[in-house]
């Protein structure tokens, strides 16, 4: 009896100073065991020994609840491991191709929905050369992990999540991103490989990695990325810009309610072409506050969706789901002051909201709107003219530092560019709350460009 009560007093201790060591690596070093509860059955227990026993599990309960957390299953042998099918998507937009391959049709799957219209997303086969290959593979997850563990020499923000980094003589790159349980690897002039435990994680992380090899690529061929909402109609493209919380996503969903095309939400790929701007979408979750969402009359039959069971982009918020849930239409912010908004799929926009996206258009006209409650829409007597300001650069990139360095050493500048937008028709104007007075307003001024 008193080995056992030793042995039961003693794992909570020993399985303490392993949690340091978990720790120190974080959660990639394959941890052999599954966590439970432990049984001991004796006999003729008296009553103090039944109290220790009780005691003893709660403690041992206790100490297992984080390693149930960290579990990652034993891989099977080599011998047991199944044949994998491989699949493959191509995104193709202005002549830039990007292949993603996985051994999860999620992955390949869901950059299928994330690209969709607007950059050209289909199925290939996983024979063509991929520029990202993102696999789910425990194995890797753990080689990677500890490689950073053991030399990392650099932190950054991608994507909003802490990403350790490591670089070896031969300028291969490894990191991690331990709150998302995924690692990546890239080496020079091959493709960029990315593992992780779990297919979401993974599949979000391929989608924003191929995104950036099509960036690299377009920037590389002259294109620059303006902070803009955009629609086209017969191939003439408006520009909404402006500050954050100007109303540029509102712009340019009353005008895509209205009938026009929807190009992008928050980003554009603009160049010049002859004497005009070719401008292409960013694809990218479309976020939609509660408040307009039900202004616009589309909050009940997304709150039918997501009741239904049907998801939205998983950066949202939780406390927005059930919103959701609960018939809530109160717009939810942050502490920091940002509002927390629904987060769509861009696909999602044409099978949710009915919106048909556009693929590319020419700039023809610009507005820069300005969100006044209580206003009546009217146009402002100001001279407001797109900056350099306006464009994303390396330097003022936010969310996708270059990290795996596939963004040309020189970029163009924006000098050419504003020329061009500066001889366009452009309007500063003032939205208010009434819907239909917006669209009208919008519609006039949007009139045939000149």
């Amino acid at each position: 009896m008193s080995h056992v009560r030793e042995e039961l007093s003693d794992r909570p201790r020993r399985i303490n100073a392993s949690l340091d060591r978990v720790v120190e690596l974080w959660w990639g070093i394959p941890l052999r065991f599954a966590a439970g509860t432990p049984t001991v059955c004796l006999p003729r227990l008296d009553a103090a020994e039944a109290r220790q026993l009780v005691v003893a599990d709660a403690k041992l309960r206790d100490a297992y609840e984080p390693l149930a957390r960290l579990h990652i299953p034993a891989c099977p042998s080599r011998t047991e491991q199944p044949a994998v099918t491989r699949t493959a998507t191509r995104i193709a937009t202005a002549a830039q191709v990007a292949i993603v391959t996985s051994n999860s049709t999620v992955v390949t799957e869901w950059a299928l929905r994330y690209f969709g219209p607007w950059w050209n997303a289909t199925g290939t086969t996983a024979d063509d050369c991929p520029q990202v290959i993102a696999d789910i593979n425990l194995d890797k997850v753990t080689e990677v992990a500890q490689r950073v563990a053991d030399d990392s020499d650099e932190e950054t923000v991608y994507a909003n999540s802490v990403m350790v980094l490591a670089r070896d003589d031969d300028g291969t790159i490894f990191a991690s991103q331990p709150e998302d349980k995924i690692v990546y690897r890239a080496e020079p002039g091959g493709p960029l490989h990315v593992y992780g435990c779990e297919d979401v994680p993974v599949a979000l992380a391929a989608a924003r990695l191929a995104r950036e090899v099509v960036r690299g690529r377009l920037l590389a061929d002259g294109w620059s990325i303006l902070h803009a909402s955009a629609v086209v109609r017969d191939g003439q493209t408006v520009l909404a810009l402006g500050d954050k919380g100007a109303g540029k996503t509102t712009t340019a969903l009353l005008l895509a309610r209205a009938g026009w095309h929807l190009l992008a939400n928050d980003r554009v790929f603009i160049r010049p072409d002859g004497d005009r701007l070719r401008v292409l979408p960013w694809p990218s979750a479309a976020a939609i506050g509660l408040g307009l969402l039900d202004a616009l009359g589309w909050y009940d039959q997304v709150r039918h969706r997501v009741r239904r069971g049907e998801r939205l982009h998983p950066t949202q918020h939780q406390k927005v789901t059930d919103a959701l849930h609960s018939g809530s239409r109160t717009p939810l912010w942050k502490e920091s002051g940002k509002e927390l908004k629904p987060q769509f799929f861009p696909h999602q926009l044409a099978t949710w909201l009915g919106l048909t996206l556009a693929t590319e258009g020419h700039a023809a006209r610009i507005l820069f709107p300005r969100i006044t409650p209580g206003a009546e829409p009217a146009l402002l007597d100001e001279d407001r003219r797109v900056r350099a300001g306006d464009f994303f650069t390396v330097g003022t990139e936010d969310r996708y530092p270059d990290v795996f360095g596939l963004l040309p050493a020189d970029i163009p500048g924006s000098e050419p560019l504003l020329e061009l937008l500066g001889e366009l028709p452009r309007h500063a104007l003032t939205l208010g709350h009434d819907v239909k007075a917006n669209s009208d307003f919008l519609t006039q001024v949007t009139g045939p460009a000149a």
